[in-house]
């Protein structure tokens, strides 16, 4: 049996309070002693209630962006299993970025730390860019047989894709002139203190012109989810449609890396979740696994900082990874059932 959606509008309204509801408790949260009364409690001064409110701006964008690269993945490849990370989208984008650091690195080495640890949009962000669309087409490429995509091959694949650009990074980083200390923490996926608005702004500018372009398609993306012979027969231009999704997905995966690094399983978690709750088609799909991506990134972030550690604060890649992993695991058992 399969559990009973519910209505559209209520999916979306409970997603929405469950942001909301991250919202406020991020807005809470210490762990650093700049609240009224220590751990918790409302920010001490404008600065820090400022500095929270950035984490929740790039946390949401973040988290959304995500999740939306993982709709349209899954949609393009008509795989659930279709996510960012695990078919090497983020490794090759932080590839990408790490690229463009140690270049930057080499012609002007004073700017090394600043440009590793809150890389650049507009350095990083083309170089991030190509570097998850030619990850993405890699195992496009590699996991076709006979025309057909092969599911488990295209997983495989993709963390083979993504072992190896992550191997490319770490050798990156091994050159950089401080030995990537610097972007060390950015490689574990977090959410810096130094991200601004000014950071966060385009990125969620191109989420929102993403999302968009998908609910005015919305339809089209609901039949390409089937054969091909069934979505020409009504009309979709699979190319125009597949381009999209192949651009949009790389743009979103690259963006989302730029800001905070390689966060795993956040594409493969929301979107599920959200079909789960709001069923598959993609005009409530898109907002719901938007919803839930934010929501999930700004949870996290919050229970970041609540969890006070000596070695200093945990890398939100971390927590995602303990949430993402079962599920990945109960979605591969559950196909290998089916």
């Amino acid at each position: 049996m399969t559990a009973r959606r519910l209505h559209p509008a209520l999916a979306l309204g409970l997603l929405a309070l469950l942001l909301a509801a991250a919202v406020a408790v991020r807005l809470l949260a210490g762990g650093d002693g700049r609240t009224v009364t220590g751990l918790w409690g409302w920010p001490a001064s404008a600065d820090v209630l400022d500095l929270r409110v950035q984490r929740i701006a790039a946390g949401a964008v973040v988290g959304a962006a995500l999740a939306l690269a993982g709709v349209y993945l899954q949609t393009l490849l008509r795989n659930p299993l279709a996510s960012p990370d695990l078919l090497g989208l983020a490794s090759g984008a932080g590839l990408g970025v790490m690229l463009s650091a140690y270049i930057s690195a080499v012609a002007a080495p004073a700017l090394t730390l600043a440009a590793v640890s809150m890389p650049s949009i507009a350095v990083a962000g083309p170089a991030a860019v190509l570097g998850a669309g030619a990850a993405l087409a890699l195992v496009f490429v590699l996991s076709r047989r006979r025309g057909i995509l092969q599911p488990v091959t295209l997983i495989l694949t993709g963390v083979i894709v993504s072992i190896i650009c992550s191997a490319g990074t770490l050798l990156v980083k091994h050159l950089m002139p401080d030995r990537g200390f610097a972007a060390s923490r950015w490689l574990l996926g977090s959410i810096s203190d130094e991200l601004t608005l000014a950071h966060v702004v385009p990125v969620g500018a191109l989420t929102l012109a993403a999302a968009a372009a998908g609910l005015g398609i919305a339809r089209s993306l609901d039949a390409s989810s089937l054969s091909d012979e069934e979505a020409r027969s009504v009309g979709v231009p699979l190319a125009r449609v597949r381009a999209f999704l192949f651009i949009a997905s790389g743009i979103l995966a690259a963006g989302a890396v730029v800001l905070a690094g390689p966060i795993g399983f956040v594409g493969l978690v929301c979107p599920h979740m959200a079909r789960i709750l709001a069923g598959p088609r993609h005009r409530t799909l898109i907002p719901a696994a938007m919803l839930a991506g934010a929501a999930l990134l700004v949870g996290a972030d919050a229970l970041v900082k609540l969890l006070p550690l000596d070695a200093g604060r945990l890398p939100i890649g971390v927590i995602t990874a303990l949430i993402g992993g079962p599920v990945l695991i109960a979605m591969l058992r559950r196909g290998v059932r089916d």
